[in-house]
């Protein structure tokens, strides 16, 4: 190094030479960066070829984990689930016989025997039902309850040791969890599985009967909603969550529309299994008003002053707003009220007014809040036992 003074040879390289060793080492970087881009691509396929488990991904995993939920599922929960087949003979007018066959799904609550379904699978009082469980055997059934407010029944068939499902909390569920649907398919196919997700929450629908007839409906409210296939036959089985456990019970699908499908939360039939089991038939509190369920376009197509509630309908002579001698009426709720809360739960999109009501028992005492004139009013009323359908 120089210092202050001193003068300091510089000895320059020649062009020439300076752009031979750059042209040299130019081409070993090219040719190292080529052989380590061929050895890469190389070492790659021929982990994914050899060895695929060894490079683990993201989608891979979530894929891998989904399908083995599924099938540990379908494992889990399908020897619970039974076949019901109706048939009904009757005499034309000429005295030729005739007879009809239905088909539809349920689920063994208990294992000496009780099957929840739906009450449009066995609502027919003259047929001859059959439950067949996944082991092919047949059995007997006995129409035991069916609920007057909801589309649940129960049949039941003198056997033991049966498998039964197992009940979640449908209060839990959201929008966008994976869900599985198990039941008869189109009265053909025993036990199908279909997978998909929750759509939507505390939906309304008019469901119609799908009989010979076609002539009945009704309106079903507080429904999941799932894209999962739902089909002819599927009614009465369980919707199920990935942990094995029934979240819903499968009873409708949107005319003719593709992946929308309806299940009532199985929160609702928990107090009408537990009744059926200690007294033999369903007991349910009821309150007896007819209602629509408030969101934001009823409010604004109503000019009603909430976007949530349950509103007292105006009525007809044949079906008024408040039923005569009922809870509700004794309580002095009124058509055009707007019901807000029972006790201390506020209706809203996942809490219906009749979700609520079932939590309570018969006999209870609850208060019910509603609005009426653009005032909040607290009334207080005694639930008594819905009348037998």
């Amino acid at each position: 190094m120089a210092t202050d003074g001193e003068e300091q040879l510089i000895i320059p390289v020649p062009p020439s030479r300076r752009s031979w060793m750059d042209n040299i080492n130019a081409k070993l970087l090219a040719a190292g960066l080529i052989f380590g881009i061929v050895g890469g691509m190389i070492g790659t396929v021929t982990m994914v070829r050899f060895f695929p488990g060894a490079i683990p991904t993201d989608k891979k995993q979530l894929i891998v984990q989904e399908n083995s939920a599924v099938i540990d599922v379908a494992k889990q929960v399908s020897p619970a689930v039974v076949s019901i087949t109706s048939k009904t003979v009757t005499r034309g007018f000429f005295g030729n016989v005739q007879q009809a066959e239905g088909a539809g799904t349920g689920m063994i609550v208990t294992s000496d025997g009780l099957i929840l379904t739906n009450r449009h699978v066995v609502d027919d009082a003259t047929a001859n039902y059959t439950v067949i469980t996944t082991d092919g055997k047949t059995y007997p059934a006995k129409v035991v309850s069916k609920d007057s407010v909801n589309d649940v029944a129960f049949v039941r068939i003198t056997a033991t040791g049966l498998p039964v499902v197992k009940l979640g909390d449908s209060g839990a569920v959201q929008v966008g969890q994976r869900v599985v649907a198990i039941g008869n398919a189109l009265g053909q196919y025993q036990n199908t599985v279909t997978d998909g997700i929750i759509s939507g929450l505390s939906r309304g629908v008019v469901a119609g009967d799908s009989s010979a007839t076609g002539t009945s409906s009704e309106v079903l409210q507080n429904l999941l909603q799932t894209d999962a296939a739902i089909n002819p036959g599927n009614s009465g089985g369980p919707l199920v969550n990935l942990g094995g456990q029934v979240v819903g019970i499968n009873t409708a699908v949107a005319g003719q529309a593709q992946n929308i499908g309806f299940a009532i939360p199985i929160n609702e039939a928990k107090q009408l299994i537990a009744s059926v089991e200690s007294v033999g038939h369903i007991v349910r509190p009821y309150l007896g008003v007819r209602y629509l369920a408030i969101d934001k376009q009823v409010a604004t197509q109503n000019s009603l002053a909430v976007s949530s509630g349950a509103w007292v309908q105006p009525g007809t002579d044949q079906s008024p707003a408040v039923v005569a001698g009922s809870p509700a009426d004794k309580a002095g709720i009124k058509e055009g009220d707007i019901i807000t809360k029972v006790g201390g739960d506020t209706i809203d999109a996942t809490h219906s007014l009749q979700s609520l009501i079932s939590k309570h028992k018969v006999g209870d005492t609850v208060s019910v809040t509603v609005l009426r004139d653009g005032k909040t009013v607290t009334l207080s009323t005694k639930l008594e036992a819905a009348p037998a359908s």
